[in-house]
């Protein structure tokens, strides 16, 4: 699979808890919470360690400006996951900010697909792009089996 069409994947992925989490009562969030987080998580290290540095090394000025505005973005998100996976006990801040993680996530994805991806299909072989996508799909799972190992 190809770097982009693994991380439309994973964006599609998110965005079905998204829709679940807006659908279900507060009581069901924490547990989609969980699962957003396990799916974020791994999603933003392949990006972070893989996709990333290759657009920065290898892309035009203008990739390069979008791809460290979507690092930047990543920082903020790995900061909501965490302050929202200690909130669980209150509720109203929980929803809180698991909302504006929803509302950013989106606004994230929304600019990777609609400016990020197409600037990265001119500048880059389908040939790299399939190179690149193996390397992802290998280190995710990589990175799920450690987290997984965690606990």
């Amino acid at each position: 699979m190809n770097a982009i069409d693994l991380l439309k994947a994973d964006h599609d992925k998110v965005e079905e808890l998204f829709k679940q989490v807006e659908a279900s009562d507060k009581g069901k969030h924490e547990a989609l919470f969980r699962k957003i987080d396990a799916a974020l998580e791994p999603h933003a290290h392949i990006e972070e360690t893989i996709f990333y540095p290759k657009m920065i090394a290898d892309g035009n000025e203008e990739l390069q400006a979008i791809v460290k505005e979507g690092i930047e973005e990543h920082r903020q998100m790995k900061m909501f996951l965490k302050e929202i996976a200690a909130l669980t006990a209150d509720v109203d801040k929980f929803e809180a900010k698991l909302k504006v993680l929803i509302e950013d996530t989106r606004h994230h994805v929304k600019e990777e697909q609609g400016e990020m991806f197409p600037k990265v299909k001119k500048q880059f072989s389908s040939e790299i792009l399939e190179e690149l996508g193996a390397s992802m799909e290998a280190e995710k799972k990589k990175f799920q089996q450690a987290q997984a190992a965690k606990g």
